[in-house]
């Protein structure tokens, strides 16, 4: 968004002579337009355009909160100016994930002295810099950062200690053990942490989860409200998390209404532990609570918690069955409006009336899902993902069907056998390309029709009858979803060589296909979408519609759908790109994609697009293709590929990129790379967390937080 005088000084004349002049409309009007401007924008180059627009653009309601954490187009220079202009008028800051940013940037938040709020995750921090610059922010009153290796809390002046003395939110991420800041916050009333510290040195020696000598042991939690803490894999992450729970288990605020751990994998329950939990049992009512699946499963922790108004509950990974769902955390089916978000993700049992004698296979249980959407009928986030929900025979009580009586959804993750009609996945044997094996191994030479270019043949009578297509059109406002096969697992996890192989679908998930993905084009306000796994997609004739009418989709993740031998969908999948003029991430994971000019000529399309990650066993790319991509796409900061070439390759295309481009997006991170080669591991530790978190590594991202955590 971009005025000069001159376009200003035509589009009035223009307009006038058409009885219209923009500048004529109130300031009300104009603010809320404005309101839409990237602040640099506003306050560098549109208030430079006339009288009017200059008073407008540094109005408080404008420039009281300031967001650059996605503004991938902001420079150090453009910082410096922005904060000499308006920094005293600031009071929340977001610099969250500007990585580019030198960290001599930070020098010129010191002119902002009434900031309340300041994020900083993700950005280059030393201690001293982090000391000189708090010891002028006496009004901060909320702080995020990180603590990275060679942070020294000996370093934080009296003045900053003194600081953040008085914050009362702090968000720490954190890269080596350490207490960071938090002894220094006597006021904490909300404290997230996230750990990311790894279990080797980039020189290969094991880490310790012990803390730096010298360290204070001794948080101060007495005032806290809010405790959450995020785990990325390792055990050297436990360690350090056990330290901060310790004081916790001492003596539990009485005050705290809010209690999550996100651990992944096996993170045991100790003596410690158990004794929190006890006196969280007898002191304190949540208002949300997410524990790891150890800490839960086989005790009787849920019938003695006590919930006051709870609004987020994540029991994911537990092997907490439906009964117990039903009778210890949704008080027997009673009234639980209050709750806006539940993530039952990898609870194999959450839908059966125990778990003792089931397999993860067998039929739901529709009247526990029933009594969860008539008690929970304000659900706003739902996560169902990564387990088996089959539903029966019995009319009128499918999942999709109950599931409709949830008008409120926001976002939604199913997995992709709990979608299929009964009947259909009963009766209908596979089709003929569904036979060939779900497994990687040489191409397979198939016969594919070419997919309907006339949309209205895929919206036939039977389609729009089915249980799936009746949901979709019910949940109208619907702004997310996932549809991801129960089975599934991406090629390229976390801290771990890349997945060779892959499991087989569902048999239940064998119908799914293109018309279920048609259904989903109904979805209006659609702006995220995730399908992995879909066995029975022909042509990705669906992909097409969902292009042509979910014209607000924002995020497109696809993966592994239809046959593994061959990209049945790369014609639909061109097509529909040609469409999504708002699409700014895209992430494919398949194997066998050829990232060739075609390709990358329907891409440019794309013209809104940031970001693109490509991960193919056994893909190829064709490098003039992606150099033409990139020169044609000018948004685009972020080219992450992970496939089947050599690595002289890869290094020659990145390093194409980065010469051709870098000086022009500062923010340009790429990152292309053998996806089987044995040192993927050390390449992917140097990913700016926020693209690593958002968009390369896969994983459900519905009601993985609770909604507005963190502004």
């Amino acid at each position: 968004f971009f005025f000069s005088h001159q376009e200003v000084v035509s589009e009035e004349s223009e307009e006038e002579s058409n009885g219209v002049n923009l500048m004529e409309f109130s300031d009300e009007i104009l603010l809320h337009i404005l309101s839409y401007v990237p602040c640099t924008d506003l306050v560098l180059n549109v208030r430079r355009t006339c009288r009017k627009l200059a008073t407008l653009c540094l109005d408080k309601s404008l420039t009281h909160t300031v967001l650059l954490q996605k503004d991938y187009k902001v420079n150090k220079d453009k910082v410096k100016q922005l904060m000499r202009d308006i920094g005293k008028e600031i009071y929340q800051l977001n610099m969250a994930g500007c990585y580019w940013l030198p960290s001599s940037t930070i020098d010129h938040v010191t002119r902002c002295k009434n900031l309340v709020k300041l994020n900083l995750s993700g950005c280059h921090l030393t201690s001293l810099r982090l000391s000189k610059m708090l010891s002028t922010l006496q009004h901060l009153r909320s702080l995020a950062i990180d603590v990275n290796p060679g942070f020294d809390a000996s370093q934080l002046s009296s003045e900053c200690k003194a600081t953040l003395s008085r914050v009362s939110e702090l968000k720490q991420t954190l890269y080596t053990p350490s207490y960071g800041v938090v002894p220094c916050c006597t006021s904490l009333e909300k404290l997230l942490l996230y750990f990311e510290i790894l279990d080797r040195s980039r020189e290969g020696f094991m880490l310790s989860g012990q803390l730096m000598v010298g360290e204070s042991n001794v948080p101060h939690y007495q005032n806290l409200h809010i405790f959450y803490a995020r785990l990325a894999p390792g055990y050297v992450n436990q360690e350090v998390v056990r330290l901060y729970l310790a004081v916790l288990s001492d003596r539990t605020p009485e005050n705290l209404h809010a209690f999550l751990i996100s651990a992944p994998g096996s993170f045991a329950e100790t003596g410690a532990t158990k004794n929190l939990l006890d006196s969280m049992a007898r002191n304190v009512r949540l208002d949300a609570l997410q524990l790891p699946k150890a800490w839960i499963n086989g005790s009787g922790l849920l019938q003695h918690l006590k919930f006051n108004n709870p609004f987020y509950f994540s029991f994911s990974r537990c092997t907490l069955s439906g009964g117990h769902l039903i009778q210890r955390v949704i008080n027997g089916g009673k009234d639980l409006k209050s709750l806006t978000s539940l993530n039952l993700s990898g609870c194999v049992h959450c839908l059966a009336p125990e778990s003792l004698f089931r397999k993860a296979e067998d039929d739901i249980d529709s009247s526990i899902l029933e009594s969860l959407v008539v008690s929970c009928s304000n659900l706003r986030h739902l996560n169902l993902s990564a387990a088996h929900h089959h539903s029966s025979e019995s009319i009128g009580n499918h999942l999709c069907q109950l599931l409709s009586r949830l008008k409120h959804l926001l976002s939604l993750a199913l997995p992709v056998c709990s979608i299929t009609d009964v009947a259909a996945s009963v009766e209908k044997p596979p089709s003929t390309p569904n036979l060939v094996p779900q497994t990687f191994g040489r191409k397979v030479r198939i016969g594919i029709q070419t997919y309907p270019r006339n949309l209205g043949d895929q919206t036939d009578q039977k389609i729009e009858s089915s249980v799936f297509w009746a949901l979709m059109g019910s949940l109208r406002f619907l702004e997310t979803l996932e549809i991801i096969g129960s089975s599934f697992s991406s090629a390229m996890p976390r801290n771990e060589p890349a997945i060779r192989n892959s499991l087989p679908p569902c048999v239940r998930a064998q119908s799914v296909g293109d018309s279920e993905v048609a259904a989903i084009s109904q979805l209006t306000y659609l702006q995220s979408l995730t399908l992995a796994q879909l066995p029975n997609i022909l042509t990705g004739s669906g992909l097409v519609s969902i292009g042509l009418q979910c014209q607000h989709l924002r995020t497109l993740s696809l993966a592994n759908l239809g046959m593994m031998g061959k990209v049945v969908y790369m014609s639909a999948l061109m097509d529909m790109l040609k469409h999504c003029k708002c699409l700014r991430d895209l992430r494919l994971e398949q194997p066998y994609f050829c990232a060739g000019a075609q390709f990358f000529q329907a891409l440019s399309h794309c013209s809104s697009l940031q970001r693109l990650c490509i991960v193919s066993r056994s893909g190829t790319l064709q490098s003039d293709a992606v150099m033409s991509f990139m020169a044609n796409c000018l948004e685009v900061i972020m080219c992450h590929m992970f496939m089947g070439e050599s690595l002289t390759v890869c290094k020659n295309l990145q390093q194409s990129i980065v010469r051709s481009f870098q000086a022009e997006r500062p923010a340009l991170n790429v990152v292309i790379f053998p996806l089987l080669h044995e040192d993927l591991t050390e390449v992917i530790r140097d990913v700016p967390m926020r693209h690593l978190d958002e968009i390369t590594l896969f994983k459900s991202r519905v009601a993985e937080e609770p909604p507005n955590l963190w502004w």
